[in-house]
Order: C-alpha cells, then sequence, then structure tokens
C-alpha cells in the first residue's frame, strides 16, 4: 500500500483521470452533514495505491478534485454514498455521478443478514480484516498521524474487488437493474439531504 498525502487539492499532474473506476471515501467532523465539515477525501484506481486529499475549512472547491467527481466517464465507487456524495456536494458545489454503492449492492443481495458494514463485507468477501480503530478521531487536526492516513487508506483500497463480486451476485440474482436505478437515484437523495435534511423521506404521505 502506497499512500500519497495532498493538500487542498489533487497535483495538475495526478493519473486518476485515466481510471475507469475510483473509489473514494470522505472523512469528516461527524455523522450530520448540515452541521460537520468535511476534512479529507480518499481516493484509489484499485491498484494499492491511496491519494489522500486533506481539506481546509473554508477552502475553494479544488478544481482537478472536482473535475474528476463530475466526470461521466469514471465510475465512482463509495460504500454508503449517500452521505459522501452530500457531504462533497454541500461542500464543493458538485453532484458526483455516476455512482456504485457497495452498502446498497450488499443489501439487495445479502438479505440473509443484516451485517453489510466495510468491515464486515472486507472479512467475508475478500478475507481482510480491516481496523477501524481511528474511525472516530480528529480528522481536523493540522496534521494527520500515520495510522490516520492508514485508516483513511484502508477505507478505499478494498471498494473495487467489492465491487467486482456484487457485479456477478447482482447479475446471478437479476437485481442489477434495480442496483443501477438506486445509484443514479443516489445524487438527487444527496441533494435533498443538503436541502430538507437526512430524515426527509420525500415518499411519506
Amino acid at each position: 500500500m502506497q499512500v500519497f498525502l495532498h493538500h487542498g487539492d489533487l497535483p495538475d499532474n495526478h493519473t486518476l483521470n485515466s481510471a475507469h473506476t475510483i473509489a473514494i471515501d470522505t472523512e469528516t467532523m461527524g455523522l450530520e452533514v448540515h452541521r460537520d465539515r468535511l476534512c479529507l477525501v480518499q481516493l484509489s484506481a484499485g491498484d494499492g495505491v491511496c491519494h489522500l486529499v486533506k481539506v481546509d475549512k473554508n477552502q475553494v472547491p479544488p478544481q482537478n478534485l472536482v473535475a474528476l467527481l463530475v466526470n461521466p466517464k469514471i465510475t465512482k465507487i463509495f460504500h454508503f454514498a449517500r452521505f459522501d456524495i452530500a457531504t462533497l456536494y454541500k461542500h464543493f458545489g458538485v453532484l458526483t455521478a455516476p455512482i456504485f454503492c457497495t452498502k446498497i449492492a450488499s443489501k439487495l443481495v445479502r438479505t440473509f443478514t443484516d451485517r453489510h458494514g466495510l468491515k464486515d463485507l472486507c472479512k467475508e468477501i475478500i478475507k481482510v480484516d480491516i481496523s477501524k480503530q481511528e474511525q472516530t478521531s480528529d480528522w481536523g487536526a493540522a496534521t494527520l498521524t500515520d495510522d490516520q492516513q492508514k485508516y483513511a487508506a484502508t477505507d478505499v483500497l478494498y471498494l473495487h474487488q467489492l465491487m467486482d463480486h456484487f457485479d456477478k451476485i447482482l447479475t446471478r440474482e437479476e437485481r442489477m437493474g434495480i442496483a443501477k436505478a438506486a445509484f443514479a437515484f443516489l445524487p438527487i437523495r444527496a441533494q435533498l439531504d443538503v436541502m430538507a435534511g437526512s430524515n426527509y423521506d420525500i415518499l411519506s404521505y
């Protein structure tokens, strides 16, 4: 595993734009989109290399990162994409697409369990035991520790393998169509989360 830490934006000469799929995750000061600021964006092309973009408080949208987020030729892989897309939209003003969400995929095909966390999926499907020890650390700190950087990288390094696994199962169980429809709705759901809050249910009576 290689980890590169960038401040404010991806470098101009980064190679992620040449990838067909990019795994992405975010670290924030908490789990409330309206309240908690974005601190870090993690990205990997599935090659064992992770790029960390440290986001400063009140910084302008990073041009290179934003261009990648909206690139229609690159599928962005998330785990629980709803939160990450809403956070990126709130802070950068752009909607990330197209999407593959491993959590939604898991819920569609692993109906025999209620364990759909990233740690559970990595352990069961690809036999990797990832640590969540740094999950609640201070991501807004001026300097990230080596342990924080390693944890952040781990959250994206295995998403390509999980997507490949779920692609096969979704096709086998004839649920790929509904999965793609759910993924396509996620940017709209993110807009609603930012506009009206995560508890707003547009389908309720």
